[in-house]
């Protein structure tokens, strides 16, 4: 595996040298292992299309746009009233 070099502040690189140390690991390791463990934006959406899909055969839950606005925004609100408790 070829290595790359990635220019990034002094402080977050301190940072994450830190966590990694504290996890028993190289800084070029636990990059390594974190950028294993994170999604990009093609396979959250492919995630998402097959749970939908999951949902729909399972119980037939397929909302439209309008009603997932409401209930995302529904979400908001309580996490929002949440947290200001």
């Amino acid at each position: 595996m070829a290595d790359a070099n990635i220019r990034i502040p002094a402080e977050a690189r301190d940072r994450l040298a830190k966590i990694a140390a504290a996890e028993g690991l190289s800084l070029r390791a636990y990059l390594a292992r974190l950028a294993d463990t994170l999604l990009t934006p093609a396979e959250r959406e492919k995630r998402a299309a097959t749970a939908r899909q999951v949902l729909r055969e399972w119980n037939g839950y397929d909302p439209t746009e309008a009603e997932q606005a409401w209930i995302d925004a529904e979400l908001n609100r309580r996490l929002a009233e949440a947290g200001a408790r």
